[in-house]
């Protein structure tokens, strides 16, 4: 998949393209790229993507925006995972803010991105104040000669996929509906880093995977199963958040306690499947008290795990 910043390199060919922010790759979205794809399969153009970075929100209003489900990087990964072959990564800043619905169609879609075809979900808006919708498209893909298309909603027992529903399960601790919404465990990647050794004094040895949420939707004490590493999947026990009872830290911190597993990793990229949630975190009077949590942790996890 090739990934382009901006729009400073004009698109080799006619695209196919959706638009979106594409946070999470839920289950909707995984419809429409599945449409999308076979689109371009049929047209015998490249499936394309635009998305943004920073996220919309989180421009304008930055104090307010919800956390994210994945760094750009997980993004990526999993739109090259759905079969795109072409990402172009907006960056969403004042200029682009200020394009009119008519500046966007004819400079990005048209101009950068030779659409040919253009697949939107059922409420996309786009352009300065959002003015641009789907009637308004459609009229200059006719004026202009480009096709367009809606894509419905997915729903899932009447719940409508969306990466709100899947923050919300996150936040919520009901795991089990983030992964029936994305269809596929919520999963963080980052790379293990010497920590400060309190896990070995505890008896437990741990990973310290440093990640690029600032502020993950999701925290505790987790089930989970470890990718990235010879012989796996690896299953272990998980603690994502600020560490209250041992040298409390500012940003969030993931840490695996992998099962049966003592090999050095340090430098590893990893990526970690969040599959059931045990516990809130919490603070312990002293390191006895933690210690005996955790024993009490791993063991619910071998037991989650039938083992």
């Amino acid at each position: 998949m090739l990934v382009y910043r901006g729009f400073s390199q004009t698109a080799h060919s006619a695209t196919v393209l959706t638009i979106g922010n594409f946070d999470g790759v839920h289950l909707g979205h995984r419809a429409l790229l599945a449409r999308l794809t076979a689109a371009a399969t049929s047209a015998g153009l490249p499936a394309a993507v635009l998305t943004f970075e920073p996220h919309p929100r989180e421009f304008f209003a930055p104090q307010d925006a919800p956390p994210r489900l994945s760094t750009l990087r997980e993004k990526l990964e999993l739109l090259a995972d759905d079969g795109v072959d072409l990402v172009h990564v907006c960056h969403f800043n004042a200029a682009f803010a200020s394009l009119s619905a008519t500046e966007f169609i004819e400079r990005v879609l048209l101009g950068a991105l030779r659409v040919r075809l253009l697949l939107v979900g059922d409420d996309f808006r786009f352009g300065a104040g959002r003015r641009g919708d789907f009637a308004l498209l459609c009229a200059a893909g006719t004026r202009l000669g480009f096709r367009v298309e809606a894509m419905q909603s997915i729903t899932l027992d009447g719940e409508r996929a969306s990466s709100s529903a899947v923050r919300d399960a996150l936040q919520a601790g009901r795991i089990e509906h983030a992964a029936r919404l994305l269809g596929r465990p919520y999963t963080i990647d980052g790379r293990v880093v010497h920590g400060d050794g309190v896990g070995r004094q505890l008896g437990f040895h741990t990973a310290n995977i440093r990640i690029k949420h600032e502020r993950p939707p999701l925290r505790g004490v987790f089930a989970v199963e470890v990718r990235g590493l010879p012989g796996g999947p690896h299953r272990g026990a998980a603690n994502l958040g600020y560490r209250p009872s041992a040298n409390q830290v500012a940003r969030p911190l993931l840490e695996v306690h992998l099962l049966d597993f003592s090999a050095d990793i340090y430098g590893a990229h990893l990526s970690v499947r969040f599959l059931h949630k045990l516990r809130d975190e919490m603070k312990f009077p002293d390191f006895d008290a933690l210690r005996a949590q955790i024993a009490s942790d791993v063991a619910a996890v071998k037991a989650y795990f039938q083992l």
